[in-house]
């Protein structure tokens, strides 16, 4: 039996929640069940009871909001533990299609890749502003520099993933979940598709409070997730800062002594030639550090996962000995003919 969990995070979302409910679909060829499950984040308003009142199969609440990326982890952990084969997260304020679940699910049904996005052509939004549109492509283009794949629109929120999948994606930013888990997912081979879809106009975002603030937040969240997955060569990048003018101000000075004559007079720069050079081989001796660290957290990761596979096994196989032990149970005792 293939299950699949749609999750949508929420964070007071009562005036759009039924409509966006309304659209999810109910059938979809290759699945044989479909459930939604609401992740109400500390919500003030009646969220929690319009999703019940229409149709959602699952709630699970947080006491205060805990922000989007907490709450999609927490997505992610209930739909496996609810017995989740695929994973479509979608948004509360109706912004994406749910008539476009099955075209999301499609390329995972038939194991064309691990995980898709729906690609809003961002380019194309006629509510998008030109700000935005350039903010969103220059992000793209960087996500896809350091993750290594070819995802347009990095930001959509409209995502399917595999059971597998999800079971490896480790989110650890606390800001948003979609950036991180491109790099990772690229960094982990996982196979990524696209299929396009349209962007309703909803009300203003809540995670981007102005362009310069989403600008430093996502540089944070890219520049922290490619240390972690890459940092021999992010800390390598940072150190050729250094190393690059120090040899340079060596060579100067070298110059001077050597051809004019004139090393006495420019001791200044040999010092901050020295200093340059011992930061940069210092911040490259950080980087040998820290990407044997990153072998260590590969291993754990691939420990964790191995563990999730296991005690799943394990969990299937108790199901099936409690719906043995029943069965026999039930099962009538023959009665022996009486001499």
């Amino acid at each position: 039996m293939t299950k699949l969990i749609i999750q949508i995070p929420c964070l007071n979302e009562a005036e759009s929640l039924p409509e966006t409910l309304k659209e999810l679909p109910r059938v979809i060829d290759g699945i044989d069940v479909i459930e939604i499950l609401i992740i109400d984040d500390g919500s003030t308003d009646d969220s929690e009871a319009v999703a019940r009142a229409h149709g959602a199969h699952h709630v699970v609440r947080t006491t205060r909001s805990r922000g989007l990326a907490a709450v999609f982890k927490e997505g992610i952990d209930a739909s496996l533990a609810l017995g989740a084969d695929f994973i479509v997260n979608t948004d509360a304020d109706n912004q994406y299609p749910g008539t476009a679940i099955p075209d999301l699910v499609a390329p995972l049904l038939r194991g064309e890749a691990d995980m898709v996005i729906g690609d809003r052509k961002v380019e194309n939004v006629e509510h998008f502003s030109a700000t935005k549109k350039k903010l969103q492509a220059l992000g793209s283009w960087v996500v896809r520099q350091v993750s290594g794949t070819s995802v347009r629109d990095t930001t959509s929120g409209f995502r399917a993933f595999t059971r597998e999948a999800a079971q490896r994606l480790n989110v650890v930013s606390d800001y948003t979940y979609t950036l991180e888990t491109i790099i990772q997912a690229g960094k982990k081979r996982l196979a990524i598709a696209e299929v396009p879809i349209t962007a309703r106009r909803t009300r203003p975002s809540r995670l981007m409070r102005s362009s310069w603030d989403y600008v430093k937040r996502s540089a944070a969240t890219i520049i922290r997730i490619y240390a972690m997955y890459e940092p021999l060569k992010f800390f390598s990048y940072v150190g050729a800062a250094f190393i690059v003018p120090g040899v340079v101000l060596s060579l100067r000075y070298l110059y001077f002594r050597e051809v004019l004559g004139q090393g006495q007079g420019h001791i200044q720069s040999l010092i901050l030639a020295a200093i340059l050079l011992i930061l940069g081989f210092t911040i490259f001796l950080i980087g040998l550090v820290a990407d044997i660290s990153a072998s260590s957290r590969r291993l754990l990761e691939e420990a964790l996962f191995r563990q999730r596979r296991a005690e799943e096994r394990l969990d299937r196989l108790e199901a099936r000995s409690h719906r043995e032990r029943a069965e026999r149970e039930l099962k009538p005792v023959p009665m022996k003919d009486e001499p």
